[in-house]
């Protein structure tokens, strides 16, 4: 089967540093190939909800999508990596969110920096990074604290997490990818 290619885009002023530290976990764990976007997208004001205080994936992740049918490379996912605090309404924040369908991501760098600089910064926007990536190609969530897949509420949660999918998680993996 083909490779998948991920487009990571750039939403607002995320890290360059942290967005180009995505490449590796996400070919090595989950077999896609990233590309960092040449361009990246303002910041998301559209996005912002005054009561919150906060941003909507989802209109960041609509606006992700138009880039997936411009893209001349024919990427076929996109990630958008912002320094935004994010929300979807059913919750008070979210890390990512994913649309399977859509094939777009958007992934928050807001509430992983609790607590954390330097490498375990990194290391927390890595494995949410390839969390998101793996709903994105099939994988649902986990049972299995330690599981890349697992859903977490608390940066500490992501911090127990590794950095790829447990065997149950990758055996789905491998039969997605038939």
């Amino acid at each position: 089967m083909p490779q998948k290619t991920l487009l990571l885009v750039p939403v607002g002023s995320p890290p360059t540093v942290l967005v180009n530290a995505l490449q590796e976990p996400l070919m090595t764990h989950m077999g896609v190939s990233a590309v960092v976007s040449r361009t990246a997208l303002s910041s998301p004001a559209y996005a912002f909800n005054k009561d919150r205080g906060q941003y909507h994936c989802n209109a960041i992740m609509r606006r992700l999508g138009t880039l997936l049918e411009e893209s001349p490379q024919k990427q076929q996912l996109v990630m958008g990596v912002t320094d935004a605090d994010l929300f979807v309404p059913e919750s008070p924040f979210v890390f990512g969110e994913a649309d399977r369908e859509s094939k777009v991501a958007v992934l928050s760098l807001f509430r992983l920096r609790q607590g954390a600089e330097g490498e375990t910064l990194r290391r927390r926007v890595q494995v949410e990074a390839v969390h998101q990536v793996g709903h994105l190609i099939g994988l649902s969530y986990c049972e299995d604290s330690r599981c890349v897949m697992f859903f977490p509420q608390a940066p500490q949660d992501i911090d127990r997490k590794q950095l790829g999918p447990c065997n149950v998680c990758r055996n789905e993996l491998n039969r997605l990818n038939r």
